[in-house]
């Protein structure tokens, strides 16, 4: 899993409330088990037509949109079902920041499992962020985990919390297998022992 540290990109405003995971990635394309290759359908129902044509108005079709890497949405991101094909697909895409008054539990925790930082913050700060990103590609948003912070275009700046443990693991890059790893020493050092104590295991 890559580190993250900062990041200053162009943020998609989502003002849609209750975006289900079904929306997000549609169930017909969960057969893979490979984390690459659902950016193409994320947001499938929303973004393409019945003929598998682009809908110009959906906002990650619009130029200005199709490289941002973070994502302004309304509240309860990530809803229904568990998949974690969700968070899967809006990495896929380069989506590596979801900002939101609130998300479904399971969502959020896959987010970090997965390299993306969910970002939570009050209605009215997410209202000023959303309107800056309504403004197109020329307003970057910085976002610094180390800090936890969000600038908008303007130089406004918003503090976020996060879970010392969550951050510790983004910023290191550790996903559950790179902790584990972490371990190395001491997992080979109990295997050493127990083999020693117990032989016939």
């Amino acid at each position: 899993m890559e580190k993250f540290e900062k990041l200053s990109g162009i943020a998609a405003p989502m003002p849609l409330v209750n975006i289900d995971t079904d929306m997000i990635i549609p169930k017909v394309f969960l057969k893979t088990i490979k984390r690459s290759g659902l950016g193409v359908n994320l947001f499938d129902e929303m973004r393409y037509d019945r003929q598998g044509n682009e809908i110009p108005d959906f906002v990650l079709n619009k130029p200005a949109y199709r490289e941002a890497q973070i994502l302004v949405a309304g509240d309860n991101f990530g809803c229904g079902s568990s998949r974690e094909h969700a968070p899967w697909a809006l990495a896929d895409f380069g989506i590596k920041v979801v900002i939101s008054t609130s998300f479904a539990d399971i969502f959020f925790n896959n987010c970090f499992k997965n390299g993306m930082l969910p970002i939570v913050l009050p209605p009215e700060q997410v209202e000023v962020l959303m309107k800056d990103a309504e403004k197109g590609a020329n307003a970057r948003m910085e976002i610094d985990l180390e800090a936890q912070t969000v600038t908008a275009s303007d130089g406004e700046v918003f503090h976020f919390e996060i879970d010392p443990f969550r951050k510790h693991c983004l910023l290191e890059g550790l996903d559950d297998i790179g902790l584990t790893l972490e371990k190395g020493a001491a997992i080979d050092t109990f295997e050493a022992s127990a083999s020693q104590a117990r032989p016939w295991v």
